[in-house]
């Protein structure tokens, strides 16, 4: 059988997305705890000095899957976002504003300076983690698409109760990654409270996680996606148990599993399709009438193969240079 090359890229953005919220997932869990964790300003300071290094480069993740989606997909990319249009303005606004709290959060020693961009963190995470998943939920779902490939639903239209729940769901996965991250990259106190409230966050998150999964097999469903859903489940009690043991390294790793789980469930349901239409079947845009030509896809393809290694060697080895753990000694008394 000849390879096409649309499925191949599907599979590719697929990863890309994968790759941004499983690590973008525990940055935003990491800026709500902020609030639900820390207990003074140096607590705050150790949780956000985790992901200081990083932050930035976890981002990447999303440019990539965007310039992608665009290269690859036209069609996809121009009815995502005009149809998003607003949900997305929302989700650059508070990627913009959050990356200036992390800069600027520490150019000036003023508490009250400092307090107010620790603020914009937390409630920029607050917002960006359920959005993703109000966002995929609707991809899910499917959307009001014309004839002509164009949204013509409202705002009102993504606001659905399985997309809503989709959000939820999003929220307090990414919250529990987060709590996983903290009690492996924290120490003393800080750490077993962290440690704590991974266990607490573990079983709040099953029950949203297992009805928005059921939920979404009952939309779209096939054997592939059971079967994500099903380790998907897995891989979040295994976090826990591993987590009540004192594996702090392999609670992450599960955590990280349930997010991966997740989004393969919503690439699952939705190939061949990339964007169901709820109006007509026939006018849902598929991998094959929503993509670039062969030879766009072709030259993509080499493209990626040049410059994917170069990329996961560089973000790798940041994580190795920045893998110790960190606690409220290191914080400096001031700034």
């Amino acid at each position: 059988m000849e390879l096409q090359l649309h499925d191949v890229w599907f599979v590719l953005i697929a990863v890309l997305w994968t790759g941004y919220f499983f690590l973008e997932g525990f940055d935003f869990g990491i800026g709500v705890l902020t609030r639900l964790l820390a207990r003074d300003r140096t607590e705050k300071r150790v949780l956000i000095n985790t992901i200081g290094p990083v932050w930035d480069g976890n981002e990447v993740w999303l440019v990539t899957a965007a310039g992608a989606t665009f290269a690859a997909f036209p069609e996809w990319y121009a009815t995502l976002f005009s149809g998003f249009y607003l949900p997305l303005l929302v989700v650059l606004l508070c990627l913009i504003l959050r990356g200036v709290a992390f800069e600027y959060r520490v150019k000036r020693s003023g508490e009250q300076w400092q307090r107010n961009w620790e603020s914009v963190i937390f409630w920029t995470s607050l917002l960006l983690a359920p959005l993703w998943g109000v966002i995929f939920g609707n991809i899910v779902r499917g959307l009001r698409i014309d004839r002509d490939l164009e949204y013509v639903g409202t705002l009102g239209d993504l606001l659905n109760p399985y997309a809503l729940l989709g959000g939820v769901t999003t929220l307090a996965l990414f919250t529990f990654h987060g709590s996983v991250f903290a009690a492996l990259k924290t120490e003393g106190e800080i750490r077993d409270r962290a440690r704590r409230m991974a266990l607490r966050l573990g079983a709040v998150t099953a029950v949203p996680l297992a009805c928005f999964l059921l939920w979404t097999l009952l939309l779209r469903g096939e054997a592939p996606s059971l079967v994500a859903a099903v380790l998907t489940l897995s891989a979040l009690a295994a976090a826990v148990l591993a987590g009540r043991a004192g594996r702090e390294g392999w609670s992450f790793v599960f955590s990280g599993l349930g997010v991966v789980g997740l989004v393969a469930v919503f690439f699952l349901a939705l190939f061949p399709d990339v964007m169901p239409s709820t109006l007509d079947e026939s006018w849902s845009l598929t991998v094959t009438n929503a993509s670039s030509s062969p030879y766009t896809l072709k030259i993509m393809t080499w493209c990626a193969l040049a410059a994917t290694p170069v990329v996961l060697l560089y973000q790798s080895w940041t994580y190795w240079v920045f893998r110790k753990r960190i606690g409220t000694r290191h914080i400096a008394v001031s700034h």
